[in-house]
């Protein structure tokens, strides 16, 4: 039986004990419904050579060839990956788009005494949903965007803010980003459609009711890009803003990039493009401070030559309005929960419409 979900949060909160992709691994990496497992089968090769053969030689041969493939991988998933669940198990199966791939695993599942359904449409429904909410939709949400100079702790600022049961929504730990020209992290990003998943599903845990606190970014978050429908929304919401002294962005910088600052040859390529830029004789200046090994004096020079100068320009190109500044003497534990104490005060402020 194929289940139809109209609405993203009703996929969300399905009620089924297990959602099951049947997918390629390539697939299932690319980006899955949240919480699924990945029971391939067909994988990346037989899906491949399946394709192929229908497209050049036979459709029926390929139906043939991938019936054969498709049961004989279920079955091995019904002795290892499932072999301990019990009769009134609910699983809920999908593929691509609600074809083959899930409904012979379903079918098999329903034999065995399983209450198994597949998705109606597959992943292209969820990804419809998906689609509709970012893109098509208007973010339910009111936003207060988080906003200061580069090194003024606004992520960590926002994990404290999370703790203190303020709403947030963290676009660089979704993204995997820092969101500035040195901020890659060690884990690579998301895809896109992953990305946005992971998007859809943290603003579908949010209450509407309530302000969300959002890091002010660019429309791109390293090379993933803010879907449209929240971008608007970003674009249109208030701000606070944070403030420290150099010194202090300067040691929290030095902290939190460290792992890009230790590496010489990963930064010079990183800044070299900046030439066209800032000039020439500023990006030299940037290399005799990472040959000297002098962290500080990098990050104080980045922060003045480049960092500042773009934020100031962007800055005033937005002109939103300012719910609240608040300064930071230290970026320490208690520098920044002061700090975090102020903002939440602004945001419940505004949540008040005071």
């Amino acid at each position: 039986m194929a289940k139809e979900f109209h609405r993203l949060s009703d996929l969300l909160e399905h009620g089924f004990d297990t959602v099951i992709d049947v997918r390629s691994p390539a697939e299932y990496a690319e980006d899955h419904v949240p919480g699924a497992i990945n029971l391939p089968v067909l994988d990346n090769e037989e899906r491949a050579r399946v394709g192929t053969i229908y497209k050049q030689d036979s459709p029926f041969r390929a139906r043939k060839i991938g019936a054969a493939l498709v049961f004989r991988n279920a079955a091995g998933h019904i002795e290892t990956a499932l072999q301990d669940k019990p009769g009134g198990w609910r699983p809920l199966v999908y593929c691509w788009r609600g074809g083959q791939r899930s409904g012979s695993f379903a079918w098999m599942l329903s034999q065995i005494g399983w209450r198994a359904e597949s998705i109606k449409g597959g992943y292209q429904t969820y990804r419809r949903l998906v689609y509709g909410t970012l893109y098509e939709g208007r973010v339910p949400h009111r936003l207060v965007l988080l906003d200061g100079y580069t090194g003024t702790a606004k992520t960590d600022l926002l994990h404290i803010l999370d703790r203190r049961g303020v709403q947030m929504l963290d676009l660089e730990g979704l993204a995997a980003h820092r969101g500035s020209l040195l901020g890659e992290m060690a884990e690579p990003q998301p895809s896109q459609k992953a990305f946005e998943t992971a998007l859809a599903v943290a603003l579908s845990r949010l209450d509407p009711a309530r302000p969300v606190v959002v890091e002010a970014e660019s429309s791109k978050v390293g090379e993933r890009m803010v879907p449209p429908a929240l971008w608007a929304a970003m674009k249109m919401a208030p701000r606070i803003e944070v403030e420290a002294p150099l010194a202090a962005r300067t040691a929290y910088l030095v902290r939190a990039y460290d792992d890009i600052l230790s590496d010489p040859d990963r930064l010079r390529a990183r800044l070299d493009g900046l030439r066209a830029h800032r000039g020439h004789a500023v990006v030299d200046g940037w290399f005799e401070l990472i040959a000297a090994g002098d962290k500080p004096g990098l990050t104080r020079a980045l922060m003045a030559e480049h960092y500042d100068p773009a934020y100031a320009k962007s800055r005033k190109a937005i002109g939103a309005e300012v719910l609240a500044r608040v300064t930071c003497e230290s970026l320490d534990g208690p520098g920044l929960e002061a700090a975090a104490a102020e903002i939440e005060a602004a945001v419940e402020g505004f949540g008040r419409g005071l």
